[in-house]
């Protein structure tokens, strides 16, 4: 799809996971790791992605050096894969489209109306619009983003009227916003942030990612005593973990379609 080495500097991102840019437009997710007893850094491709491994004290660059160098044997494994987050063609007003929601394909389909609004039907979501469209593309971005966090609220309030009570510990607040990395955190006030693009995602994921953050009122670390309450309040995260570190990336690209240059 490429020719060899063209991929961009490597960006480093919050937690564990590493960012490559293609000359194409493509993005590469690599998951990166310090193992304690590795020895040098090891490079592996399977269908949940790609993961770099390296000794601990590893320097950041020396990751990202190792990361070009074999540019064109990731880029190699990942496009046989199917696992290269392709560039997205623009949203354009009164073009459909097929976008993920809630884990499902469905259009986004255009209409015109008197005033700016969101209509659901089965398997179509419609922005509604106005004319005259001079403001049109930034409105719809608008609309969608509200209609993506009403959709992650009204899950999140259902789980945490049981999630609470099992914890006895409560967050003191939710934002919920385009994340560039993370798809949730816990900060220091006990307030969560959820990642937008979660609402693209099959329920179950964001349900882990909201489980995973309610354990942190717990633990704030990731420490097997962490992992144990997450299995107590959410058996089998295992699987939503995976789909999300398979399938993220494009669900951020996704969004990023969708809701570019949106205010938080």
């Amino acid at each position: 799809m490429f020719s060899g080495g063209q991929l961009g500097m490597a960006q480093q991102l919050e937690g564990d996971w590493l960012e490559l840019a293609t000359t194409g437009g493509s993005t590469i997710r690599v998951l990166k790791a310090a193992h304690p007893r590795a020895r040098r850094l090891r490079l592996t491709v399977t269908p949940k992605g790609a993961r770099v491994s390296y000794p601990r004290g590893t320097h950041p660059a020396q990751v990202s050096a190792f990361l070009r160098s074999h540019a064109d044997w990731l880029e190699q494994k990942l496009d046989e894969l199917n696992l290269l987050v392709k560039p997205l063609p623009p949203l354009r007003v009164g073009q459909p489209v097929e976008i993920p929601l809630r884990g499902e394909r469905i259009w986004l389909d255009w209409d015109e109306g008197p005033y700016p609004r969101i209509a659901s039907g089965e398997g179509v979501l419609t922005l509604i619009l106005p004319r005259p469209h001079t403001r049109a593309l930034p409105v719809a971005r608008g609309l969608l983003a509200s209609h993506l966090e009403s959709l992650i609220r009204r899950d999140v309030s259902r789980w945490l009227a049981q999630y609470v009570p099992q914890l006895g510990l409560a967050p003191t607040a939710l934002k919920v916003r385009p994340l560039k990395s993370l798809w949730g955190s816990l900060d220091t006030r006990d307030r969560i942030n959820l990642d937008l693009a979660l609402a693209l995602a099959p329920p179950a994921a964001l349900r882990y990612v909201l489980a995973h953050e309610l354990c942190h009122l717990k633990v704030r670390n990731h420490s097997p005593r962490f992992w144990a309450q997450v299995e107590t309040l959410f058996p089998n995260w295992q699987e939503q973990r995976d789909w999300l570190r398979q399938n993220g990336a494009v669900l951020k690209a996704e969004l990023d379609r969708l809701v570019a240059d949106v205010a938080d």
